[in-house]
């Protein structure tokens, strides 16, 4: 298994969005070859892709985004996901790992992410990778 930062669209990059997003979140939007070209095409945006060595398959992606504030340079991991038939290879750690690699080659001071408390799984993925829960509220606007 490599991990990979994808900076051009290819043909199993949208398949494997078309698989992987449904197991995130079965409610989803899957993104088009336009939504996947502008992501990656984005100067702050990162999105890392597990590939299987042998089949070439993308089994894994996680998105990183890299922003300025006034008061500091965050990053925030968003939407990782890997595939159901390749959970439990450590293929998550090596996302997460390779994300926190580039936050800090980019001088993030912090690195920032959201879980839902039933993602167990996830919870204790991002625990072991450093990540500590922080007494706070989100807020959202859905627009």
């Amino acid at each position: 298994m490599k991990i990979i930062e994808t900076k051009q669209y290819r043909d199993n990059l949208g398949e494997a969005f078309a698989r992987l997003i449904p197991q995130l979140s079965p409610t989803a939007r899957i993104p088009g070859r336009e939504d996947i070209e502008r992501m990656i095409t984005d100067n702050g945006t990162h999105l890392l892709a597990a590939v299987d060595e042998k089949t070439d398959e993308i089994v894994g992606i996680l998105t990183l985004v890299i922003y300025d504030i006034p008061t500091a340079r965050r990053a925030w991991i968003e939407d990782v996901v890997v595939d159901t038939a390749h959970r439990g290879e450590h293929i998550g750690f090596a996302l997460v790992d390779k994300a926190i690699e580039i936050a800090r080659k980019c001088r993030a001071d912090q690195i920032n992410l959201t879980s839902n408390p039933r993602r167990t799984a996830a919870r204790s993925l991002y625990r072991r990778c450093g990540f500590a829960e922080v007494e706070t509220t989100l807020f959202r606007l859905k627009l």
